[in-house]
């Protein structure tokens, strides 16, 4: 977690300095940001925006579940989110489940903002929705993180 933050916030900074010290158009980010959609799907929220960093600590000071809301409702107006969002389902990396080694355990649905927002998604549970490949989900790994039997894995 603190690895993926510090990727965030080095990332969130450049960018930040490019567009606002170096003058990079707006454009150009979003078509690195649309490229990066198509790769690993919806990963710039949580890994590179500057935004995204500033309401993730906003998220962390409350948890509860108001301020995932809050941070979906914001995404919102992001066309990279957008971009991005459009293209998680067909990404070429995923967060996948090998079912042989899941103990049903439900960790990865405790830490999922999705599965907290709406019960019709699960990472284990097949008879519900996928929530990997929600256009909101913004592949912040925390699924993968907290699962103890390293049965979910980002991938091609």
């Amino acid at each position: 977690m603190l690895k993926r933050r510090t990727i965030q916030l080095l990332i969130g900074l450049s960018i930040y300095v490019m567009v606002a010290y170096y003058s990079i158009s707006l454009v150009y980010l979003l078509l690195f940001g649309g490229l990066l959609g198509i790769i690993f799907g919806n990963v710039f929220c949580r890994w590179m925006c500057p935004i995204g960093y500033i309401i993730e600590s906003m998220m962390k000071l409350s948890k509860n579940n108001e301020m995932a809301a809050s941070y979906q409702y914001r995404k919102i107006g992001c066309p990279i989110s957008w971009i991005n969002g459009y293209f998680n389902r067909m990404s070429l990396f995923k967060i996948k489940i090998d079912h042989g080694k899941c103990i049903d355990c439900g960790k990865c649905d405790d830490v999922c903002y999705i599965t907290n927002l709406n019960k019709e998604y699960s990472l284990y549970n097949e008879g519900k929705s996928d929530p990997a490949v929600h256009p909101k989900c913004s592949k912040c790994m925390d699924c993968i993180t907290v699962c103890p039997t390293d049965s979910l894995t980002f991938s091609k």
